[in-house]
C-alpha cells in the first residue's frame, strides 16, 4: 500500500460495473488518512462520488469530499478550453477558436482527442507544478472507463504524438506518455468480480498493458466477495437436507449462497492464478446503498489488504 500511495498518480480500470468508482472512492480515503492531500478524477463527465459522499456536485471544479480529499468531474469539452488557453497563452483567443464553428467540427472529427485532453486534465492534476493553475496534491487517483476506453484514452498521448510530428502537441503529448510508463509515478489498480468474464477480462487487460502500453498492473482488487459462512461438513447437512424433499426455504437459499461462494472462490484462484499483479479482496456490502460509512471500512480493509 505505502509503495502505491507514493506515486503521482494510479488508475483504477476494469470491466464495467465491477464497482470502479467504490474502489477508486475507498483508495482515496486510504490515501487521504495516510496524510496524502488526494484528489479522485472522475471522467466523462460522470458524478458518482458526490452521490457516494453525499455531497453537491460541482462538476469540472474541485470539491472537497472529506478532509485531505476532493474530486474532479472532468468535461471534456471544458478540458479542450483548458489545453487551448495553455497553448495559446490567451484566454480571450482560446475563447474565440474554443467558440468557433470550424474548431468544433474538427475537434469532434478528430478520433481519440476528447480521450487526450481528459488525460491531459489527469495529468495536469498529478503535477507538482499545475499548467492551469488551481490546487496541488499529493496524489491523484482516476476512475478511469471500462477497459477498452481505458486503453485507449491511456494510448492517446502516443497515438497523437505519432500524428503530430512537431509542435506543442507532440511535445506535451510525449510529456503525458512518458508520465504515464513511468511506474514511479503511475500506478495501475484493475478491479474484478468474482466471476468468468471480469476475470478473464482482468486477464487480457495485463497482457494488453504490458504490449500496447509497456505497463504492467501493480494491484487487482476483487470485489464483492461472498463471506464463507459454512464448512465443508455445513455444506454435506444442507445437501442432505435439501435432498430429501423436507427443506425450509431458508436451507434452499443458504445451500444456493454456499454454491455461489465456492463459484467465487474458484475463480478467485484462477485470477490469482493466472495474473503477475497480487491480488486483494473486499466484501459484499449488504447493505441496499453505500455510503460515507461503508466507504471507511472498505478503505480500512485496503489499507489492511494492500
Amino acid at each position: 500500500m505505502p509503495a502505491l500511495l507514493d506515486k503521482r498518480l494510479v488508475v483504477v480500470t476494469g470491466k464495467g460495473g465491477v464497482g470502479k468508482t467504490t474502489v477508486a472512492a475507498a483508495l482515496g480515503l486510504a490515501a487521504a488518512r495516510a496524510g496524502k492531500r488526494t484528489v479522485i478524477c472522475e471522467v466523462a463527465e460522470q458524478e458518482r462520488l458526490a452521490e457516494l459522499f453525499g455531497v453537491d456536485a460541482s462538476g469540472h471544479e474541485e470539491r472537497e469530499l472529506a478532509p485531505n480529499l476532493h474530486s474532479v468531474s472532468v468535461d471534456p469539452e471544458l478540458a479542450k478550453e483548458e489545453w487551448l488557453r495553455y497553448q495559446l497563452k490567451s484566454g480571450t483567443l482560446a475563447g474565440v477558436l474554443g467558440g468557433s464553428s470550424i474548431f468544433r467540427y474538427l475537434s469532434a472529427a478528430a478520433p481519440g482527442l476528447s480521450e487526450l485532453v481528459t488525460i491531459g486534465k489527469v495529468w495536469d492534476l498529478a503535477q507538482l507544478e499545475r499548467r492551469t493553475g488551481g490546487s496541488v496534491f499529493d496524489l491523484a487517483i482516476v476512475d478511469a472507463p471500462a477497459t477498452g476506453h481505458g486503453i485507449a484514452m491511456l494510448r492517446a498521448p502516443s497515438t497523437y504524438a505519432g500524428v503530430a510530428r512537431v509542435g506543442p502537441i507532440r511535445r506535451q503529448a510525449l510529456q503525458i506518455d512518458r508520465f504515464l510508463r513511468d511506474a514511479e509515478r503511475t500506478g495501475v489498480v484493475v478491479v474484478a468480480l468474482p466471476e468468468e468474464m471480469p476475470v478473464n477480462e482482468t486477464l487480457d487487460l495485463e497482457r494488453r498493458l504490458g504490449e500496447e502500453m509497456e505497463m504492467g498492473i501493480d494491484r487487482a482488487v476483487v470485489n464483492g466477495l461472498y463471506p464463507e459462512r459454512f464448512t465443508r461438513e455445513d455444506a454435506d447437512r444442507l445437501r442432505a437436507a435439501a435432498a430429501d424433499g423436507t427443506a425450509s426455504a431458508a436451507v434452499r437459499a443458504a445451500l444456493a449462497e454456499h454454491e455461489r461462494v465456492r463459484g467465487q472462490r474458484s475463480q478467485l484462484r484462477r485470477l490469482r492464478r493466472g495474473l503477475e499483479a497480487p491480488v486483494a479482496t473486499l466484501p459484499f456490502c449488504f447493505e441496499p446503498e453505500l455510503g460515507v460509512e461503508q466507504l471507511g471500512e472498505l478503505a480500512r480493509r485496503l489499507e489492511r489488504a494492500l
